[in-house]
């Protein structure tokens, strides 16, 4: 398999920088369902507006979530719609996880 390039493997890691954090999955999971404006996620996120502001542009620089104005409001959506299969994947991690270490209690016991 051939070796891609570094800018690649930079770009990779911006965007996973950007989900390595649990206020943005939570926001990215609140968008899949509908877009939002930052007063909404605020509540939802039970933070002060500035950090999910930060959160949110954090997220929209790594292009997982756009933004339109709506007139004094700004009103975020998701820009990929891939995140189904990334959430899958980390709750089947989770699965095997649990799994692994019911075993290692099994064990124990």
């Amino acid at each position: 398999m051939p070796v891609r390039s570094r800018q690649l493997y930079e770009a990779r890691a911006k965007i996973a920088k950007a989900l390595a954090h649990p206020v943005r999955l939570l926001l990215l999971d609140a968008l899949r369902d509908k877009d939002m404006c930052v007063m909404e996620m605020t509540k939802l996120a039970g933070l002060d507006q500035s950090t999910v502001s930060k959160h949110l542009a954090i997220l929209k620089e790594a292009g997982l979530v756009g933004v339109q104005k709506a007139g004094p409001m700004s009103v975020y959506s998701i820009r990929c719609q891939c995140l189904d299969g990334f959430f899958a994947c980390l709750e089947s991690v989770l699965r095997q996880n649990l799994k692994e270490q019911q075993a290692l209690v099994e064990l124990e016991s």
